[in-house]
């Protein structure tokens, strides 16, 4: 079961300005398309001068901030401007500040360099004087093997063996292998954690497609330290113990297909001195690895005096 809390809450971004005019437009995910389209309208950033954009919040994250893996997206679409002849190859992300989901974001792209074979850029995104995230995007022409070799999927069964995930995040539909109960904190399994990720509808190509499966990558590796230890569960993030993700690198391997089922392989090799690291491997229903990241994360008491109080969750 996935708490409540621990993933964004649908449709409460800010107002967007101007209709962005996109090309692509979602399809039919069985009732979902509304909120579908307000992520990828989101990600569809709004160009305010040269290296510049403005950005727009999708929903609210745990501790009320703006959700990670939104900010990690729209860094990935912004950084492949550089460069649209090139795919996004690894993006590197520091969350230095929580962002307010009430305030738009303001986005600047530096090109570090363009080649024929790479190129990379830096993007910082900010709220006024309020530093956010500071990400290094590495892009990549396509090229021909010279070697080529892949670890083999885990067999967990298929996608519709684990159970439905929560109904009211219809745009993103996940499933924890095997049912694993991250509300419990008595609860204690191994530093490991399987779950089954799509977009519905979601393009099946392309940067957006790249942008949505980053989405998916930022909520579960504090979870997955977690798991060993009982009576430490994420439920507890925000309430009474301090959690968030530090830095988060992603690597893509191969094209993405957002709308098709992908199986994220967690595991957490180390937690200790109030933090956690953790990696994982992102195969498609086929079995073919296409990505894999890595995070370091903060899980520590809450300093003296800033406990949350009672009822209330903290703003980090």
């Amino acid at each position: 079961m996935i708490p409540a809390g621990v993933f964004p809450t649908v449709g409460k971004r800010a107002e967007r300005g101007a209709a962005s005019g996109r090309s692509w437009r979602p399809q039919d995910n069985g009732g979902h398309v509304a909120e579908l389209a307000e992520l990828l309208g989101v990600l569809d950033l709004e160009p305010v001068g040269e290296g510049r954009f403005r950005g727009q919040n999708f929903s609210d994250g745990p501790g009320g901030v703006v959700f990670g893996g939104q900010l990690l997206a729209q860094a990935i679409v912004a950084g492949a401007t550089i460069d649209p002849t090139k795919e996004v190859k690894t993006v590197h992300t520091i969350f230095a500040r929580g962002g307010a989901p009430d305030k738009p974001l303001d986005i600047e792209v530096e090109a570090m360099h363009t080649g024929r074979a790479l190129a990379s850029a830096t993007v910082t995104i900010r709220q006024g004087e309020r530093l956010c995230t500071r990400s290094l995007v590495l892009l990549s022409a396509v090229e021909p093997d010279l070697i080529r070799h892949g670890i083999e999927a885990p067999q967990l069964g298929k996608p519709e063996d684990a159970p439905a995930g929560p109904s009211e995040a219809g745009f993103w539909e996940v499933r924890i292998v095997d049912g694993v109960d991250l509300t419990d904190p008595a609860a204690v399994g191994p530093p490991e954690l399987f779950v089954w990720s799509r977009f519905p509808g979601g393009p099946t190509e392309g940067v957006t497609a790249q942008a949505l499966l980053s989405y998916a990558t930022d909520g579960f590796l504090i979870a997955t330290a977690m798991r060993p230890h009982e009576g430490i569960g994420q439920a507890m993030s925000h309430v009474s113990i301090s959690t968030s993700v530090l830095g988060h690198t992603l690597t893509f391997h191969e094209p993405i297909d957002s709308s098709q089922w992908h199986l994220i392989a967690h595991e957490s090799p180390y937690a200790g001195r109030g933090r956690s690291y953790g990696r994982a491997n992102i195969f498609n229903a086929d079995g073919r690895l296409v990505a894999s990241f890595v995070q370091d994360n903060m899980i520590r008491d809450f300093p003296e005096g800033q406990r949350p109080q009672a009822g209330e969750r903290s703003k980090t």
